[in-house]
């Protein structure tokens, strides 16, 4: 009777462990970030198919980037968090394009229920953006003191409320501009980190011209997040790890970054499907050494 009994224990003791192991395999599989604006066609079809399919490919965290009327891809942002959650994928920031002064309180009420830790604002916000069409560019009109304010009182009200504000870059925020002046040193030096930090696309960065790594040490601390987005020999988005961006190099300082959390990002996939694009991606983080 013993023996069975002890036979028994150890039957149940390998099943847990067996169980444990799983888990924790599966854990290890699914790491690093995903901008869903990389599949917001697919979030606009089937918003909930798709974060399912993410969650297949890897991925640990999202950013949101659709935001509106109160709701994040259709979803009440309680529920989005909910189902988020249901699938094992943490909500982590959302772009938030449409944050004014006016607004921003009920877009970072919702941002809370959300479960979001960071608020992202993606462009200078309240009509400060410019694009030019004909030669495809971006830009800002007004003085970049005016960014620099309205970034830090956003930032108070973020502060107050328990999330942090980040500001994603383009290229020209890393080029001279009209005045002589580099956008982004400004707003480096002339905001407080205590309110405002910064969410770096690398692929933007390059762009530039400007070193990232050189950032990192004049301003060490400032770039909370990440956008990871390759850049081919053309100078075109690519997948993760099939581009020329040198991201061991960069990975390497993340410390002195600042960073916390990365976010794969592919704004145009030309003759890949978004879906294929973003599992290339994870299989290039790994090669890479991002965990």
């Amino acid at each position: 009777m013993k023996k069975t009994v002890l036979i028994s224990v150890k039957g149940v003791l390998g099943i847990f462990l067996t169980l444990l192991l799983t888990v924790s395999l599966n854990a290890q599989e699914n790491f690093g970030g995903l901008a869903l604006y990389t599949v917001r066609d697919n979030m606009g079809d089937d918003a909930k198919a798709t974060l399912e399919k993410v969650k297949e490919a890897g991925y640990a965290y999202v950013e949101a980037a659709g935001y509106n009327d109160g709701k994040y891809y259709g979803m009440a942002p309680e529920d989005f968090k909910a189902y988020l959650n249901g699938l094992g994928l943490q909500p982590v920031s959302t772009h938030q394009a449409s944050a004014t002064l006016d607004n921003i309180d009920t877009e970072l009420a919702a941002a809370k229920k959300a479960g979001f830790e960071y608020f992202v604002i993606p462009i200078p916000p309240m009509g400060l953006f410019t694009y030019n069409s004909e030669t495809k560019s971006m830009g800002m009109k007004g003085p970049i003191s005016d960014l620099a304010e309205i970034l830090t009182q956003m930032g108070k009200k973020c502060e107050a409320v328990g999330l942090k504000l980040l500001y994603h870059n383009h290229d020209f925020e890393y080029k001279v501009n009209e005045e002589g002046i580099v956008p982004i040193d400004y707003l480096l030096e002339h905001t407080d980190p205590k309110y405002v930090n910064f969410q770096m696309d690398l692929y933007w960065v390059t762009k530039a011209g400007a070193d990232p790594l050189a950032y990192f040490e004049k301003y060490p601390g400032r770039f909370k997040a990440w956008h990871v987005k390759d850049m081919d020999k053309e100078g075109k988005f690519a997948p993760v790890g099939e581009g020329t961006i040198d991201f061991k190099r960069i990975l390497a300082q993340k410390e002195a970054s600042g960073m916390m959390k990365y976010f794969v990002e592919q704004d145009m996939t030309w003759d890949k499907k978004p879906m294929e694009v973003i599992k290339i991606s994870h299989e290039g983080l790994k090669e890479i050494g991002f965990h």
